[in-house]
């Protein structure tokens, strides 16, 4: 197949109302074999099935991510399935029946992600007839869970709960989440340039990296009214983190749902499709502007905007963890800590089980990959405190642990270019012996390639994986990166060491870096003295690292 120059069949002229760009790239071409609808894979299932795992093709690898299945390098012959949970909602009984799909058709291992969803690991592809059914009987689907498509939306896991809000936004995600996927699947949604991430909140501390995405919803306030402020065009990877850009609109929540679709639509018409590192919203928004896109946001809505409201997040990020007060009188949300989200079907039954004694049965999902039991009556808490489990999920963890956040890294990952989870643990538990705990919590976050899945440019301390070579010898490094931040002032972090090496030395080198950038955060804030990232930079010894080669990654599409 010809993916140069040339028009692919099945997709429209550049501009025309409605009507996607012309695609260049392999994966728009394995779009246009299913006439722009990658679910129509679902037709195929069965003699995929049949002729099993070792005759896919790379089209059928590729296109079965619509359908939240994901053919793994690492495991040959062995799947991920991802689980579509909005907002990060979920019920005691979906648990168990996860659990129980993971413990007797999967791997074991269970992995709580960034977007508020599990993946479920290590079935072969014979089972999914059945894992699908068992998931529909707990209202789960996996359907538009990858590649091109609107993913999981994320919200404030304690949306409609905690007293921090302006208002519970988790209506807007859940009707959002009903027109773009539904229970069967919507192709109006399925045939976009690439993924497209979206947070809705109204929570007030930060708790969701809103200027990473797509399309943020934040809590705004204008004239008395409440409602949200649109930011647009953020992102990982594809060049790094780019800050969402605010769009000077202010929707009322019950006009939401409809804004984020038309932006949606927009991008769907008239995003690139060409190079896939170039396919991001972000990339039209530059193309286009921000003036432009606003304009062709009110034509299609057909009718004037409202110019953006004030901002009423704080400047502090909260993460939900330990034990918060709920807006409802005597109720307690306690907030687990599951260190780099991964997580056995016995801790998932058991945090089923602790939801129905002590809770009402609900279980809330994090961006930070940890779990909350809310609705905890206030003089059960300690009761709660006492259970095993939290000996192993702590709600009041190490500093190091507290802000954990890893990528699957190459036990599963295509593209993962480093192991991440257990080296992430590894380290933080290093950096407890050599630093203390007398310190405030940090966020450290790990991606073991530059795609960037675990936000590593947005963290207090980001690590980010390659490969280099060291004295002849093709070894596991790091970059290090600093002060980074999602919410009102996000920034994107800085890279101050650009080779690491993944050795007994990189604990004594992270924690020379936290030490000279906790030092210097605290005097530039108070004193407005020099940069810390340079004197962090300096401590570490920057200059004594060598230059990296960085291998390319062994290919596969994001």
């Amino acid at each position: 197949m010809n993916l140069g120059s040339e028009k692919i069949a099945g997709t429209m002229e550049p501009n025309q109302p409605d009507q996607p760009r012309v695609g260049t790239n392999v994966v728009e071409g394995y779009k246009a074999s299913m006439n722009g609808d990658g679910l129509r894979i679902l037709d195929q299932l069965p003699q995929i099935v049949q002729r099993g795992s070792a005759a896919l093709t790379p089209a059928e690898k590729e296109l079965l991510k619509w359908i939240g299945l994901f053919f793994r390098k690492p495991t040959p012959g062995k799947f991920m399935m991802r689980i579509r949970m909005p907002n990060g909602f979920v019920r005691s009984g979906q648990l168990r029946t996860i659990a129980e799909l993971s413990r007797r058709l999967g791997n074991s291992v269970l992995d709580i992600t960034t977007r508020q969803q599990i993946e479920l690991r290590g079935f072969t592809l014979d089972s999914v007839p059945e894992i699908w059914e068992k998931l529909r009987g707990v209202d789960l689907r996996t359907l538009q869970t990858g590649i091109d498509n609107v993913r999981n939306i994320n919200g404030c896991a304690l949306a409609g709960l905690t007293p921090h809000e302006l208002f519970d936004a988790s209506p807007v995600v859940h009707e959002l989440d009903r027109i773009i996927v539904g229970s069967k699947g919507n192709p109006e949604f399925t045939n976009l340039p690439r993924k497209f991430n979206i947070t809705i909140t109204g929570c007030m501390d930060n708790c969701t990296p809103s200027e990473s995405q797509d399309i943020a919803l934040v809590p705004a306030k204008k004239a008395g009214r409440l409602g949200f402020n649109v930011l647009v065009g953020g992102k990982m990877g594809s060049g790094g983190f780019t800050v969402a850009s605010p769009l000077n609109v202010f929707v009322e929540i019950f006009q939401a749902a409809a804004v984020v679709v038309e932006l949606i639509k927009i991008y769907r018409d008239h995003g690139p499709r060409e190079a896939r590192s170039k396919c991001r919203f972000a990339f039209l928004i530059e193309e286009w502007g921000i003036r432009r896109l606003r304009a062709e946001l009110v034509a299609r809505l057909g009718h004037e905007l409202a110019f953006q409201g004030r901002d009423m997040r704080g400047s502090t990020q909260a993460d939900h963890l330990g034990v918060s007060l709920q807006r409802q009188a005597s109720l307690m949300a306690v907030g687990l800590c599951i260190p780099t989200g991964r997580v056995n079907p016995d801790q998932l039954d058991e945090l089923a089980r602790l939801s129905d004694v002590y809770g009402h049965g609900e279980i809330r999902l994090t961006t930070g990959q940890n779990a909350i039991i809310p609705n905890v009556s206030a003089d059960r808490v300690a009761k709660l405190l006492e259970e095993p489990l939290l000996k192993q999920l702590s709600p009041r963890p190490s500093p190091f642990v507290r802000g954990l956040v890893a990528c699957v890294g190459t036990d599963y990952c295509n593209l993962a270019l480093i192991e991440t989870k257990s080296r992430a643990i590894a380290l933080s538990q290093a950096l407890h012996s050599r630093v203390g705990t007398g310190v405030n919590p940090l966020t450290i976050h790990w991606s073991g390639c530059p795609a960037g899945c675990g936000n590593h440019q947005a963290a207090d301390i980001g690590l980010r994986g390659f490969k280099t070579k060291i004295d002849g010898k093709i070894v596991d490094a790091v970059a290090i990166y600093t002060g980074g931040r999602t919410g009102p002032h996000a920034v994107a972090g800085q890279e101050i060491l650009e080779t690491v090496p993944c050795d007994e030395a990189l604990p004594d080198v992270v924690a020379n870096v936290i030490r000279s950038y906790r030092f210097e955060m605290e005097a530039k804030e108070h004193a407005g003295l020099t940069d810390p990232l340079f004197a962090a930079a300096a401590t570490a010894g920057l200059a004594s690292w060598r230059t990296p080669r960085v291998l390319a990654p062994s290919g596969g599409v994001a």
